[in-house]
């Protein structure tokens, strides 16, 4: 009889044991970063081609940077970023680049929404990947520098 006692105290301490380990490490469980710009849902679709400027504002709110290289435009850039355990090191999951490209009458003449795609930047917009010239400079810089902040 005593024998038995002490076997279910031993079951009763080992079960304890295993639930503290195991409500330890589900706190411990993966987390998810959102930095940056968060892109309402339906967002890009309420600004067609030749909206306003204004209009861009109020539906997406105040751009991450703007730039005047060849005509204006706006970006919005964000990253995600996971980590397995709290302790870790985060790694980037995604980066995106949304840009409003706007034409001498401050009207929206195009949208993209840069990313990287099979190791390439790919507009998720047009579903392209862009070749060359200022912009692109411009967008491989920003999601280049993004990786490097997020890791």
């Amino acid at each position: 009889m005593r024998g038995s006692r002490r076997r279910d105290r031993c079951r009763s301490a080992t079960a304890a044991c295993l639930i503290a380990v195991a409500l330890t490490l589900s706190s411990c469980a993966g987390e998810t970063f959102q930095r940056g710009y968060v892109l309402p849902e339906g967002a890009l679709e309420q600004i067609p081609l030749g909206a306003s400027q204004e209009q861009v504002l109020l539906v997406l709110g105040t751009p991450s940077t703007v730039a005047t290289v060849s005509g204006e435009a706006f970006y919005y850039i964000s990253q995600k970023a996971e980590r397995a355990i709290s302790f870790m090191r985060t790694k980037v999951t995604d980066q995106r680049v949304i840009a409003v490209y706007f034409d001498r009458d401050r009207k929206v003449q195009r949208l993209a929404e840069y990313g990287y795609k099979d190791g390439k930047i790919f507009d998720f917009v047009s579903r392209t990947t862009p070749t060359s010239g200022n912009d692109l400079n411009l967008i491989s810089t920003i999601i280049h520098n993004l990786q490097g902040k997020g890791s």
